[in-house]
């Protein structure tokens, strides 16, 4: 893969992660400027999962299809108007819509970015998933930075329209690279993925996968508010998000490549397994300052094994419907994600901290089905299963 189409692909991603940073860290200026509840901030996050559980799960196909290219430049065309509706919104009604756009933007591209990635290199599969995953972390990290920088001073609209332009900038970019296509006449016919769930170490490494997104879904519906709530300086609540995200920006690559010589499957079990016990100390510590060093372990953690669910699902899923199945193990994790920001969120108002802990056991459940699911597959690395272009 040719080194530009590659930094281009993390831009992309990047932005996308920095724009949905940038909504995270405002969402307590949506409710003390704006009036928005804290069950209408859980329905904004979460809506923009569930628009991306739709668009993975509709459009993922097509980059089977021979039209992996058009979907990424479609997504990123989508995710700048969502994107503007965030910037200038003032209601709970256009901050639903861009979050909605943007959601529906990001589940288009990512399934065939995916794609693109896991073919063009097949022997750096779990590295180049990890660099994409770095990159991701690392525009969710600055976003918080970005909103330090601009929105005091130049308003809530101006770190939104920043990931706008630098979107258009990236679009052109991408605009007139080549990339490599399926066949169409060689084309799976299957419009959807759903059949895929009847291979039984497929349908394992997604159950296991939506633990990190019930996990990532109530993280980021509470953890704003509840330091609010909690009388935390604003600077503790956005590095409590850096801290927990820095170490994947680095360690995302690395881990990667060890997810791909252990087995993905023992990584991402053993990873969320950790993030699952975080999660309780989040729940039940006095002081957020605590909660800092437990985001800095998660954040290792993590970095060292999230590429697992993409990596497992890539050596079970058949070859020629690679972006179906990132699509479809995409699309049920962005779904429970959204699930969980609306459940906690209405959560949180009533049990309070406790949301964490009940999170965590949902995760373990999660886990222990898909290793049920999967258990002749528990033990594959990327060795075994090599993958070709």
């Amino acid at each position: 893969m040719r080194k530009r189409t590659l930094y281009l692909l993390q831009a992309t991603t990047a932005l996308g992660g920095m724009g949905y940073g940038v909504m995270f860290t405002v969402l307590d200026d949506f409710r003390e400027k704006y009036g928005i509840t804290e069950a209408q901030l859980g329905i904004i996050v979460g809506v923009g999962f569930i628009t991306g559980f739709m668009s993975q799960i509709l459009f993922a196909p097509l980059a089977d299809k021979g039209h992996a290219k058009k979907l990424v430049m479609t997504g990123i065309a989508i995710e700048i108007v969502g994107t503007l509706f965030m910037a200038f919104g003032q209601a709970f009604l256009p901050l639903i819509i861009g979050r909605l756009l943007a959601g529906f933007g990001v589940g288009i591209s990512e399934p065939a970015l995916r794609r693109i990635l896991i073919l063009s290199d097949p022997e750096r599969m779990g590295q180049n998933l990890g660099l994409i995953v770095s990159a991701s972390v690392a525009g969710f990290t600055a976003g918080p930075i970005v909103s330090a920088l601009t929105a005091d001073t130049l308003g809530i609209a101006a770190p939104f329209l920043l990931v706008a332009v630098l979107l258009v900038v990236v679009g052109f970019g991408l605009f007139n690279l080549q990339f490599q296509e399926a066949n169409i006449e060689d084309a799976p016919t299957q419009r959807l993925a759903f059949d895929m769930l009847r291979i039984r170490p497929l349908a394992g490494a997604i159950v296991i996968g939506l633990a990190l997104f019930a996990m990532i879904g109530t993280f980021d519906a509470v953890w704003s508010v509840m330091m609010d709530d909690m009388k935390a300086p604003t600077w503790v609540a956005n590095l409590g998000i850096s801290l927990f995200a820095f170490p994947m920006i680095f360690l995302a690559p690395r881990g990667g490549r060890l997810t791909q010589k252990v087995g993905p499957f023992k990584a991402s079990m053993t990873g969320l397994s950790i993030g699952a016990v975080c999660l309780v100390m989040y729940g039940t510590l006095w002081s957020p300052y605590p909660m800092l060093a437990i985001g800095i372990i998660h954040g290792i953690v993590d970095g060292l094994t999230i590429t697992g669910g993409s990596a497992a699902v890539a050596l079970v899923a058949p070859r020629e419907r690679l972006a179906s199945a990132q699509g479809l193990y995409g699309g049920l994790q962005t779904l429970t994600g959204g699930i969980a920001a609306v459940l906690a969120g209405t959560a949180y108002g009533i049990i309070g901290r406790a949301t964490f802990v009940w999170c965590a056991v949902a995760m373990l459940l999660f886990i222990a089905t898909g290793a049920w699911l999967a258990k002749d597959s528990l033990h594959i690395t990327g060795s075994d299963n090599p993958i070709d272009a």
